[in-house]
């Protein structure tokens, strides 16, 4: 029988993670579940203990991130009967219970395969346009892939492979790990299956725009990594950031003073770009909100890919850029 254990983490998520812990009842095969807690204050740590989950509490003296959150995770799982699986759950997820069965199944009949991933979705994606807007980004294709999710079942073998998650990185760190697994010739594969349900619980604009900030420092620090190398990872997505986020404001600025008033006539662009993506998305009204949205936030994401280059140059730790 494969033997299945489970790693959560979270920080502060109260009643989603209770309802995270009780998704796995059942489920999880070798009967572990990990919780690995980064300095939460609203009892998550006591509540995860009453659902029966062996409890890590990460030192907070040390910077939070969630790649060593996991990494505490599975460093908890290695004291007791290694699994041959771990599903990996953020503390605000909840785990489908036909997940398990079609994942394993898949595994099993693709040996090659480290990581397997499905549909992820928003518990309240009417709530707010940026939860609809996580909704629509968890809506990746389905085969093959290049990376996961926070949420995701990992063979056990491919993650002591790898050393496991970096844990230097805020963000990102999934992505990062899944490229180090196909250099060893591991795939990753997005199975047509629901896996998780995900309270993303963004209500206000400066949540997205953490969130957006938040990956313009992971593309930033994925290029600085693997930019030049042949998978150009994270390299796109900064290339679009910087293209509107400040390439093209530099050059408005530079005609207003070298050319005069008509280089305003470059603002144009911005509401050209949302056109372009509203129509593309169908016209709709979410397809219009997610046209804008989406065209503001690469001025968030530049900001991250600043924050990120002026970290390298002062040296020193940087701190969890969290939305919630």
């Amino acid at each position: 029988m494969t033997r299945i254990a489970a790693v959560v983490i979270g920080r502060n998520e109260g009643a989603r993670l209770v309802a995270c812990l009780a998704s796995l009842e059942g489920l999880v095969s070798l009967g572990r579940k990990v919780y690995v807690d980064s300095g939460s204050t609203d009892g998550s740590v006591d509540a995860a203990r009453t659902a029966g989950a062996e409890v890590v509490a990460l030192d907070t003296l040390q910077p939070f991130t969630a790649a060593r959150a996991r990494n505490a995770g599975l460093d908890q799982l290695r004291k007791g009967a290694e699994p041959d699986l771990v599903q990996f759950l953020d503390g605000d997820c909840a785990l489908d219970p036909s997940w398990l069965t079609a994942a394993c199944s898949f595994l099993d009949e693709n040996p090659k395969v480290a990581v397997v991933c499905g549909r992820r979705r928003e518990r309240f994606p009417t709530t707010s346009v940026y939860n609809r807007m996580c909704d629509a980004e968890w809506d990746t294709p389905t085969g093959e892939a290049h990376a996961c999710g926070g949420d995701a079942l990992i063979r056990w073998q491919a993650l002591e492979d790898v050393g496991g998650y970096n844990p230097d990185l805020i963000a990102g760190e999934e992505p990062e790990m899944c490229l180090r697994m196909r250099r060893l010739g591991w795939q990753i594969w997005r199975l047509d299956a629901e896996m998780t349900l995900h309270d993303a619980a963004m209500s206000k604009f400066s949540q997205f725009w953490k969130r957006m900030q938040r990956g313009g420092f992971a593309a930033a620090e994925g290029a600085a990594m693997y930019g030049r190398d042949p998978e150009r990872h994270g390299v796109a997505t900064l290339r679009r950031a910087l293209l509107w986020g400040a390439g093209l404001p530099i050059v408005i600025l530079a005609g207003l003073i070298f050319v005069g008033p008509i280089a305003l006539w470059g603002l144009l662009a911005y509401p050209a770009q949302i056109l372009r993506l509203a129509l593309r998305d169908g016209g709709g009204r979410f397809a219009w909100e997610e046209a804008l949205f989406l065209t503001i936030g690469k001025f968030a994401e530049t900001t991250g890919i600043f924050s990120y280059h002026l970290r390298r140059l002062r040296g020193g730790n940087v701190q969890l850029i969290e939305y919630k």
